[in-house]
């Protein structure tokens, strides 16, 4: 046999015991799982992740609210709005007269978007809680899991989601105490709204804002200003790079039909 073959018959070898062996160690762990659950908690194989498992389940429920409320304003269901390509877009400054500027309709922006995207998503946390304990329970844990509050946060480039129940999970001798769970979405949501905050207040004091100062500080967003014939503005944030949108409208210093500005 020639050196070169030997060598290449060597390995193929050497990979036929690696394989063998894999399968030996799975078969030998999945048998531990079944037969011998609590072994497995007492060599750390199988441990509990709430916030994993919440990740998973809310996640998507939270960017559906996110981009929803982004959308139209920062609320879910807008009161004072405007119709924009049958999009509900809310006046977050309004002045109904003429010639008078806007006064803000929420003048704490951010903290209402959180109040809103708890809202949103008040009833798939129901859901995925109780499918958390369906699924620790068919695994074998004692689960008790205790009520608590839930808080959202707009943070720079993520939304954090936390929600404060205490979590105790129970197999065989072991336990897991856990007194919060986190759940973040990537989105930079938080700087969006700081960018239409200091258009707000442009809008209420001198009734127009310069968005080209915008665009050329911040490289990555794009700035649309779309005035309507009723004396309107909508504008319409979007980061460029990532696509996230945030749109708002303004009345404010509007001007009668006919009147030359």
């Amino acid at each position: 046999m020639k050196k070169e073959e030997r060598i290449l018959s060597d390995n193929r070898g050497q990979l036929t015991i690696f394989v063998i062996a894999a399968i030996v160690i799975v078969g030998i762990i999945g048998m531990i799982y079944f037969f011998f659950p609590s072994v497995l908690v007492n060599l750390g194989v199988v441990s509990g992740n709430p916030s994993a498992f919440m990740q998973d389940c809310i996640e998507e429920e939270i960017q559906n609210n996110v981009e929803t409320i982004s959308l139209q304003g920062g609320s879910l269901e807008p009161e004072n709005f405007i119709l924009y390509k049958d999009q509900k877009i809310e006046y977050l400054c309004y002045n109904g007269n003429y010639y008078l500027p806007c006064v803000m309709q929420q003048p704490l922006l951010k903290q209402h978007i959180e109040s809103e995207i708890e809202r949103g998503i008040k009833n798939q946390e129901d859901v995925c809680f109780e499918n958390l304990k369906d699924s620790f329970e068919r695994r074998g844990f004692d689960i008790s899991l205790s009520e608590g509050e839930t808080f959202v946060e707009l943070l720079p480039k993520k939304i954090s989601v936390t929600f404060e129940k205490e979590i105790t999970l129970t197999q065989g001798d072991e336990s897991q105490r856990f007194e919060k769970i986190n759940v973040v979405l990537n989105n930079n949501l938080y700087e969006l709204t700081s960018i239409a905050d200091s258009i707000l207040n442009w809008e209420a004091r001198y009734g127009d804002s310069e968005t080209t100062l915008y665009m050329g500080y911040y490289h990555d967003l794009k700035v649309e200003k779309l005035k309507q014939s009723d004396g309107s503005t909508i504008y319409i944030l979007t980061d460029r790079n990532k696509g996230n949108k945030f749109q708002f409208a303004s009345r404010s210093v509007a001007w009668p039909p006919g009147v030359d500005i």
